[in-house]
């Protein structure tokens, strides 16, 4: 097949963007940890989601039933990122983000007053395991692709 009949897709990477861990500038050993990380948070929430999904999802009030079902989603997606570390970055991002609003919203607030309950206790402890996360992500990476590389065009 000649180069010139050859269909071009627009979504596959090519030149300098493309995604091999040569062109982002991350080794495979820095692809490796971060695949640490991504296992990490897939087989704990494999542990601590999945049964409660399985088992009595129905049973749940609304919003706890919401919050197993979205984690439950996050593992099968920390699970693609053993597969593709670089292009599923954002979900290591947003794992490390939202716990770092909850402990400043809540926990730290309550923590301070001497307010923090059981139940927040809890969720405070299984927050804390965010230092894997959040030292398996490449941050200098993460801050030149998200915040200094111009966005998409919007047309």
């Amino acid at each position: 097949m000649s180069s010139r009949s050859r269909t071009v897709d627009h979504d596959e990477p090519r030149g300098p963007t493309s995604s091999t861990s040569f062109d982002e500038g991350l080794s495979t050993r820095r692809l490796n940890v971060m695949r640490i990380g991504y296992a990490f948070m897939g087989i704990g929430l494999v542990v601590v989601k999945w049964p409660v999904v399985i088992q009595d999802a129905r049973s749940l009030p609304v919003m706890e039933g919401v919050v197993a079902c979205l984690l439950t989603a996050m593992s099968l997606l920390a699970f693609l990122g053993l597969r593709y570390p670089v292009r599923m970055l954002p979900i290591l991002l947003f794992e490390v983000i939202w716990k770092v609003i909850w402990l400043g919203a809540v926990a730290i607030p309550n923590l301070v007053s001497g307010d923090l309950n059981s139940e927040a206790g809890d969720v405070l402890f299984s927050c804390s395991f965010i230092v894997v996360i959040i030292a398996v992500i490449p941050w200098r990476y993460a801050w030149r692709r998200y915040a200094r590389t111009p966005g998409d065009a919007w047309r």
